[in-house]
């Protein structure tokens, strides 16, 4: 009877930790550190992670962007226009729009290659990349504006802008 009142304190613990995590994983961030530290990933989905990672820039000229990460960005194949993304989207890789292993979806990125400065915003709506080291996937249309069709992949800046409709065009 006397461990009945520590077991409750540490289940109640627990359930809070628990409760923090999913709305990590939904989208609303409480702390920092449990993007990082989240046993809730499995090994393919923490591979995913952005590596290197810093706050939100605090200039007035770049008021409301968070710098997402650096690493390699590739883009889906044509085989995927039609099927259904993540989000319950139809993909239509004629379209601004990107895969992300955790930002939320209707989140505006903007992505800069860093090989040729090119940039361009796209719209998360699927998850992704599956492939160990890459960060984000790219549609088509958004992979020939940053001019990556050929390489196929490239090392990429990723800013998030924010959600909502942002940029019309990005579709």
């Amino acid at each position: 009877m006397r461990y009945d009142k520590h077991f409750f304190s540490l289940s109640f613990c627990a359930i809070l930790i628990a409760i923090g995590f999913s709305l990590e994983q939904n989208g609303m961030h409480i702390s920092g550190i449990t993007g990082y530290f989240n046993p809730f990933y499995n090994s393919a989905e923490a591979a995913q992670l952005p590596k290197k990672v810093t706050a939100v820039t605090h200039s007035a000229k770049n008021k409301g962007i968070t710098l997402v990460g650096e690493g390699k960005a590739s883009y889906y194949s044509d085989e995927f226009h039609g099927r259904k993304t993540a989000n319950g989207e139809t993909f239509n890789m004629n379209k601004l729009t990107a895969a992300h292993p955790s930002l939320p979806f209707g989140t505006w990125v903007r992505v800069t290659n860093l090989r040729n400065g090119k940039d361009v915003v796209v719209r998360i709506n699927d998850r992704g990349p599956f492939v160990k080291g890459r960060i984000i996937d790219l549609s088509v249309h958004a992979a020939t504006e940053l001019g990556i069709i050929q390489s196929g992949t490239v090392k990429v800046k990723l800013e998030a802008l924010g959600s909502g409709n942002l940029a019309s065009s990005a579709g």
